[in-house]
């Protein structure tokens, strides 16, 4: 089975965040930057991926996803933090 991909992207640091899942990393980043995706990271102009989590197993990116969803607040931030202290953006560094 395929893999996938946990991410979060945000609007700034600190800002509003969204946590999804994507067999297609650098495909779904893009339609984040680029507006064409429609609904809530659209609409709050959440364009910067400052987290990003490689599954080999699709079934453990989704559990695992379901799971940061439902943290609170403040461990979603440590874990940005963990791996990217500085919030730069991640795309570039998937191409």
């Amino acid at each position: 089975m395929k893999g996938g991909w946990v991410y979060i992207m945000t609007n700034k640091r600190n800002g509003t965040l969204y946590v999804g899942l994507t067999s297609d990393i650098v495909r779904r980043a893009w339609e984040h930057k680029s507006g064409s995706v429609k609904g809530s990271t659209k609409t709050h102009l959440l364009k910067t991926l400052v987290f990003t989590e490689r599954h080999d197993d699709i079934g453990n990116a989704i559990l695992r996803e379901k799971r940061i969803k439902h943290w609170p607040r403040k461990w979603k931030l440590n874990l940005i933090e963990e791996q990217n202290p500085q919030w730069k953006d991640l795309y570039d560094m998937l191409l």
